[in-house]
């Protein structure tokens, strides 16, 4: 899920479509309501964060500075105009990547995403050397195995690209519906993502000869590569 925030609503439904379009769970709040929301939050939907996109707007260096200090997704101020002092204000700030407008989603969210490998570097296990045959591009296209692509649902492309960001970790149901979804989805029951899983694996297996995927009831999923 990627939060945006922007006085205008127009700026935030834009780019909600834009996220919608790609198959992306997104929430587009005013700076103050932002605030709030935030503030508030529970850890467990902070970590259904996958990046944070800041429009123009007063006070979105102190805005940067309050994610900072609770979250460590991937911070993107969009700029209306280009200015060398504003970059350098929001660098210090704590922004992590300053991206003058139009830009198209697939470039933020593979900004987003060189962004996540470089700040949890240290932190990712290895990938094992047969988990090379499968290439995950994280901005919209779909997957390779062995150079070949794998054309995927949105769902479970994204699903994919969770676990394979996570390696490693067990994710469990509640934490995928959320970064897929979004915390405040409605009509969509969590139950949905054992079926996305299952077709996922099947495919996976059928391609690579074995499940990278490991399943655990009641516990979750964990991509083993």
């Amino acid at each position: 899920m990627y939060v945006l925030v922007d006085a205008r609503p127009s700026v935030n439904s834009g780019y909600k479509a834009s996220f919608d379009r790609e198959g992306i769970s997104s929430l587009g709040l005013d700076p103050q309501e932002f605030t709030h929301w935030f503030q508030s939050s529970s850890r467990v939907d902070r970590e259904a964060i996958q990046g944070f996109l800041l429009g123009d707007f007063e006070g979105r260096a102190k805005c940067a500075s309050l994610i900072r200090k609770m979250s460590r997704a991937p911070i993107i101020a969009l700029s209306d105009v280009r200015s060398l002092d504003q970059t350098l204000q929001l660098f210090e700030a704590g922004i992590d990547d300053v991206l003058p407008k139009p830009v198209h989603i697939r470039e933020i969210l593979a900004r987003s995403e060189a962004i996540w490998r470089r700040v949890n570097a240290q932190a990712a296990p290895a990938a094992p050397a047969q988990a090379e045959r499968l290439k995950v591009h994280f901005d919209g296209r779909d997957p390779e195995v062995d150079g070949e692509k794998l054309a995927l649902p949105r769902r479970e492309r994204h699903i994919l690209e969770c676990l394979v960001r996570n390696r490693g970790r067990r994710m469990t149901k509640a934490q995928i519906y959320n970064i897929v979804y979004g915390v405040y989805s409605n009509g969509v029951e969590e139950s949905v993502i054992e079926g996305h899983v299952s077709k996922l694996r099947k495919k996976l297996s059928e391609r690579l000869g074995y499940d990278p995927i490991e399943a655990k009831r009641f516990m979750g999923y964990t991509f083993i590569g």
